[in-house]
């Protein structure tokens, strides 16, 4: 609780920064962000006692659990217009491999770039390939592999690093991505927000008492007998359990178990569905609100963000400092060329939408990414938030990277012949990308001077 309290006065004083600071309200950095950084600080100060970076390193790995759990209790809604959903679907897909692709690259550019100059730092090339848990998936995948490689390889400080890497990336998703964003609507690329200036409550961060708000949701339950928020947790603790319960018996699977024990966000995904499915047959769904759950999510992801900068000890990665810097910033390029490329060409009429979506998301998660999308696209009327929540299907297939992944830290294969195999299911996810026609002619160009589409994209609406 000292630490959960700690993190509240830095999200109050981050509050309070993104409103008076006039440079980082411009930027639009999320306060969480800001509280994060506060945090790293004061965690690094050596003024608290009461708590410490690992008690840090916990919170995240299940606060991201959590999420998971909220997200699978969150009902998706039902696409009534069949051209909207195969829009979606085209989306999704390609989102996905997008996402794959940096997935399976940027592993093996991180260890090369370790390897030459992790020497120097007395830092091993192992410690590279956390960089996708970190940058693709955000502080809870990087909290998660990196304690599954500290306790079954003994690779030391692991989650630590891969905490250090989350934190950078989401430094570089903002820093990068709501200069992206605004160039954008300079050259008229946000076609539902034109040239507007972002004023308001998006760039306030809050809404003035006169503005207009959405709803938290609606009542579920009578309060006299049991809150509605208590509901809501009661089922996350329900489930949070039953995630335990199904780690325990994965971990009895000679070899892989302790391996697969360890990916406790799984189970909480599996958990809640599971949940929500018995719900739906004794006809009860309706309890769980949607609008409200969705809160929970954003509640959870706001605190994964802040407890990701406070357990980030520099007494541990402060000699590893620079290497890790340098590959964060040749990561963070290598993203944004990628994403701007593969964005361009993906022939939907939200494609600038969808090129800074995939740029948030695999520099943090996907809801820094919506964050980003919102900036251009407040109202969320494309289908971008949603085609970034369904990108995890066909991200499933960049498993063979975790497992090759793993296989390196465990020492099972040699570190050269596992980074070609980390670049191996690359020209498969292009041959993917180019079948299912999303990677083809420009949509929009950052060199057009008006909202006009460019070629690609008349041919794209025509059909």
């Amino acid at each position: 609780m000292i630490a959960f309290g700690l993190a509240s006065i830095m999200l109050c004083l981050g509050i309070i920064i993104r409103t008076k600071a006039t440079f980082i309200r411009k930027m639009l950095v999320p306060a969480s962000v800001i509280a994060g950084i506060l945090g790293l600080i004061l965690m690094n100060t050596g003024l608290i006692t009461s708590t410490d970076s690992d008690m840090f390193v916990t919170i995240v790995n299940f606060l991201f659990t959590i999420i998971f759990i909220s997200i699978a209790l969150t009902s998706s809604p039902k696409q009534k217009n069949k051209s909207v959903g195969k829009s979606i679907a085209k989306g999704s897909l390609g989102l996905g491999f997008h996402w794959n692709l940096l997935y399976a690259l940027t592993p093996a550019v991180g260890a090369i770039i370790i390897l030459g100059i992790g020497g120097f730092f007395g830092m091993d090339p192992v410690y590279g390939l956390l960089i996708p848990f970190a940058f693709a998936q955000g502080p809870g995948q990087a909290a998660t592999f990196g304690t599954i490689m500290e306790q079954q390889y003994g690779i030391v400080d692991a989650a630590t690093v891969g905490i250090t890497f989350a934190a950078v990336g989401f430094l570089f998703c903002f820093l990068v991505g709501v200069p992206l964003a605004k160039y954008g609507i300079k050259k008229g690329l946000a076609k539902n927000l034109g040239k507007s200036n972002i004023d308001g409550y998006v760039e306030r961060g809050y809404y003035a008492k006169e503005e207009k708000r959405d709803s938290l949701g609606n009542e579920t339950m009578y309060s006299g007998n049991m809150d509605t928020m208590t509901f809501h947790f009661a089922i996350i603790g329900l489930c949070f359990m039953l995630a335990l319960g199904f780690a325990k018996v994965m971990s009895f699977i000679p070899g892989i178990g302790p391996t697969f024990s360890g990916m406790l966000f799984i189970y909480g995904m599996l958990a809640g569905y599971l949940v929500k499915m018995c719900m739906k047959k004794i006809g009860i769904e309706y309890m769980i609100d949607n609008t409200f759950q969705s809160k929970i999510t954003g509640w959870s992801t706001d605190y994964l963000v802040v407890t990701s900068f406070m357990a980030v000890p520099f007494s541990v990665i402060g000699a590893w400092m620079v290497p890790i810097i340098i590959e964060a910033i040749v990561i963070t390029i290598l993203t944004i060329v990628i994403c701007i490329y593969f964005g361009q060409r993906m022939g939907g009429e939200n494609d600038f939408e969808r090129t800074v979506g995939l740029f948030g998301t695999t520099t943090g998660t996907v809801p820094s990414g919506i964050a980003l999308v919102r900036i251009i696209d407040p109202s969320l009327r494309t289908t971008t938030a949603v085609e970034l929540g369904l990108m995890n299907l066909p991200m499933v297939a960049s498993y063979v990277t975790v497992l090759t992944i793993l296989a390196i830290a465990s020492g099972a294969l040699a570190l050269n012949i596992g980074i070609l195999l980390l670049l191996a299911p690359i020209p498969i996810y292009l041959i993917v990308l180019k079948v299912s026609k999303v990677w083809g002619k420009k949509t929009y160009d950052f060199k057009t001077k008006d909202t006009e589409p460019v070629e690609g994209l008349k041919t794209a609406v025509s059909e």
